[in-house]
């Protein structure tokens, strides 16, 4: 299997973990024509509360996890779960509050990037 059908594979089990978990306002940038960014692609969402935040972010991992095989590189604000990262390297997952995510806009800093937004 090449890289990018390892990837594309990596990111419908993502969308599917989320929608699984009624995330809301999928978003998918293609990261890959940014020089110096931090991974090829960045899979955004929302929740309404910190318990589905968590909720989301516990299904991406084991969803990935029990599908194709795969454990994040690296989970980052499971304390709080305003703001979930979960980092499989080549693809990084940003599972927001919708509140904190449209305080961060982190989707400006990403301007230059293709977007595909999933409808839910």
């Amino acid at each position: 299997m090449s890289k990018s059908t390892e990837k594309q594979l990596l990111v419908d089990k993502i969308v599917e973990a989320i929608q699984d978990t009624k995330g809301e306002d999928i978003q998918i940038f293609d990261l890959s024509g940014i020089e110096n960014s931090v991974a090829d692609t960045f899979v955004i969402c929302s929740g309404n509360s910190n318990t589905q935040v968590s909720a989301i972010a516990g299904n991406i991992e084991k969803k990935v996890r029990n599908d194709i095989r795969e454990r994040p590189w690296h989970v980052e604000g499971t304390e709080n779960a305003m703001w979930v990262l979960v980092d499989y390297v080549s693809v990084v997952v940003h599972v927001f509050q919708k509140q904190i995510r449209d305080y961060y806009d982190i989707e400006e800093l990403w301007g230059d990037a293709k977007i595909t937004k999933i409808e839910s």
